[in-house]
């Protein structure tokens, strides 16, 4: 039970202290709801106006029965749908049950108890007047055909009505009884009107709620033997639809086998108190809203208990720096302005932004690291789980940028030096049209490598290189940035070999020479094209892939290629064209024994040869006013 009493503590620390602007805590007994109508009324119950709105999220005093409800049953004690607050809805041809019986009678208990509340008595007299449909239909909120009953379909001329294109279509129907009604109520002297927003009713609520609680006991988390326990477990935790929960009991029906445990409740097997279950279900809702990764139904967040700011795993290098207080000038001018040490200017920037993270953190502070996926609608579970201490997470974090730095190209407006994102991860290894299952999957395998500090797997890295040598298979702009993710992914699984993102001329390893000899030939061809106005594209580029599988051999072609372009650079640029032979031969002469002959694939080492002999041959600008001459662009 780590993780709720985490979440427990979570919402103790940070209830009331959410940041101006942002989506506050859910008070007890409450829900999000998506409404549909906006009716308001006067302090005696005096219809006013109404109006559609677009599923606009509404915070909802809520019964746990209601909360959790999955079918038309337990009713919300003021904001609900219209086949519970219209009692007039079967009388114009409601095709759904009327529930307006229990909502009514619900709100009546509330009106009457001692946390009765002056807005939910004015919208109890005013249900209890029995003209909701009527008043709707009069404001041209819902719609009448032409024997008298609600519509389910559009059929006139011209655009649908809101509502018909707010609601959800069922087997082709849109039933407006679904319609969700929230309140507004003026009364004098108080400026806030909206139910959803007053603090008192939400009080009001709360206490009268507590009080119904009949079931006492042991509470697992917080250990009060009187507790009042949970009967059902809030769902709605990812987004307003969401109807999984992290706890459920079985249910009284059925086949379903309970084991030893004879009642349906769960109580026999962990009593969670109401309190307890309502405030870290809300403060999991609130972490997920403010800072969570989300995969559709896959979501990962990571939070201290004090609710202070932490790095994201999820974020690449590049939102790291920028997200930190001390990062306000550009990291690309900066790296660019050291091209020939960028490896230090990544260390000293990172360093930077871990520090201003350590400074807000206590190095005993708890962060939690909580993964939730769900398999089935009604059911979802924790599919990561850590709890680290502030030194030790920053730490992993640090230590996984720093690993995995690399140049990369993410765009005209997006080049770093840095770790890529594990979405990005992904994309490269599988393509930008990755099924949802593999993209979760993988994202699910990279949360160790970042929290855990393990290794990468070794397959998702070899699938990152292989699909980077495919270059005629990806357009230009995809292929660069995932060159610069292969290269930071070899590099972090062969940390041990210390590569440095600078070029190396003094590494004699056989396929980081080959990566170079690539380079080179590449390098020519291309200002060979661009001297003579040619676009295609070069020879290495088209064999890259070949090169990688048989270098040895196909070095021969790409060579015996270069014979044209070498020809109209004698006569157009000689100087450039004996710089690049004199380079070709210091690296030719670098093979050991006979590493040059040896025709066996090679590794994602070429990569990182390749990558930092082309950046050495074409350098950033600097400055854009004093470019090189007749500089090609590739």
């Amino acid at each position: 039970m780590s993780w709720i009493q985490k979440l427990y503590e979570t919402y103790e620390q940070c209830w009331g202290r959410e940041s101006p602007g942002e989506i506050g805590l859910l008070p007890i007994g409450h829900t999000p709801q998506q409404a549909h109508i906006e009716i308001t009324i006067e302090a005696n119950g005096k219809f006013k106006s109404a109006r559609t709105i677009q599923k606009v999220e509404t915070v909802i005093p809520a019964t746990e029965k209601s909360a959790g409800r999955t079918a038309n049953c337990a009713p919300h004690p003021l904001c609900d749908k219209v086949q519970y607050c219209a009692i007039d809805y079967p009388k114009y041809g409601g095709k759904k049950p009327s529930f307006f019986e229990a909502y009514e009678e619900q709100l009546n208990a509330w009106c009457e108890s001692e946390f009765s509340h002056p807005k939910a008595r004015a919208v109890h007299k005013y249900v209890r007047a029995g003209r909701l449909i009527s008043d709707l239909v009069n404001e041209k909120v819902l719609h009448l055909g032409t024997d008298g009953t609600l519509l389910t379909q559009w059929t006139n001329e011209g655009q649908a009505p809101d509502i018909f294109r707010f609601l959800t279509a069922k087997e082709g129907a849109r039933d407006q009884g679904d319609a969700f009604i929230r309140w507004q109520v003026w009364e004098p002297g108080n400026p806030c009107s909206a139910v959803w927003e007053d603090q008192t009713l939400q009080n009001s609520w709360t206490g009268y709620d507590a009080s119904t609680k009949k079931q006492k006991g042991v509470c697992m988390v917080t250990g009060d033997g009187q507790a009042a326990l949970a009967m059902s477990h809030p769902k709605r935790i990812r987004h307003a639809g969401d109807g999984a929960k992290l706890i459920s009991a079985n249910d009284g029906s059925g086949y379903t086998f309970r084991g030893r445990f004879t009642d349906d409740t769960g109580l026999q097997a962990c009593g969670v108190g109401y309190e307890v279950t309502q405030k870290a279900h809300n403060a999991l809702r609130w972490l997920i809203q403010r800072q969570a990764y989300r995969n559709e139904d896959q979501v990962i967040v990571t939070w201290t208990v004090a609710g202070k700011p932490v790095p994201d795993p999820f974020k690449d290098s590049l939102s790291l720096f920028l997200s930190s207080e001390d990062a306000s000038e550009s990291v690309l001018d900066e790296l660019e302005a050291n091209v020939g040490d960028v490896g230090q200017a990544f260390a000293l920037r990172l360093k930077k932004a871990i520090a201003g993270y350590r400074a807000k953190l206590e190095l005993t502070e708890n962060i939690i690291v909580m993964g939730l996926d769900s398999a089935t609608p009604g059911r979802m579970a924790i599919s990561f789980y850590r709890e680290l201490k502030g030194s030790e997470f920053l730490d992993r974090i640090e230590s996984w940028h720093t690993k995995s730095a690399w140049l990369q190209n993410f765009g005209k407006n997006s080049k770093f030096v840095g770790a890529p994102a594990p979405c990005d991860i992904a994309e490269a290894a599988y393509g930008r049209r990755i099924d949802y299952k593999l993209r979760r999957s993988t994202i699910e395998r990279l949360l160790p490598c970042i929290v855990d500090g393990q290794s990468l797997p070794r397959d998702l890295v070899d699938s990152v290189v292989r699909r980077s040598c495919n270059r005629v298979g990806m357009e230009h702009w995809d292929w660069e940035k995932n060159l610069g993710i292969a290269c930071s992914l070899f590099k972090c699984f062969f940390n041990e070999r210390d590569y440095q993102m600078t070029l190396e001329a003094d590494r004699t390893s056989r396929d980081y020479l080959y990566g170079r000899l690539l380079a080179v030939a590449e390098h020519i061809e291309g200002r060979a094209l661009y001297v003579g106005k040619e676009t295609r594209d070069t020879t290495a580029a088209k064999l890259m892939q070949r090169f990688a599988d048989r270098p040895a051999s196909t070095w021969r072609t790409i060579e015996l290629a270069l014979a044209p372009s070498k020809s109209r650079l004698r006569a157009k640029r000689p100087a450039f064209l004996y710089e690049m032979e004199r380079l070709h031969d210091t690296i030719a002469c670098s093979f050991v024994g006979d590493d040059f002959l040896d025709d066996k694939k090679l590794s994602g080492e070429f990569l990182l040869g390749y990558h930092c002999q082309r950046r050495e041959l074409n350098p950033p600008k600097v400055d854009a006013g004093n470019s090189a001459e007749d500089t090609p662009t590739e």
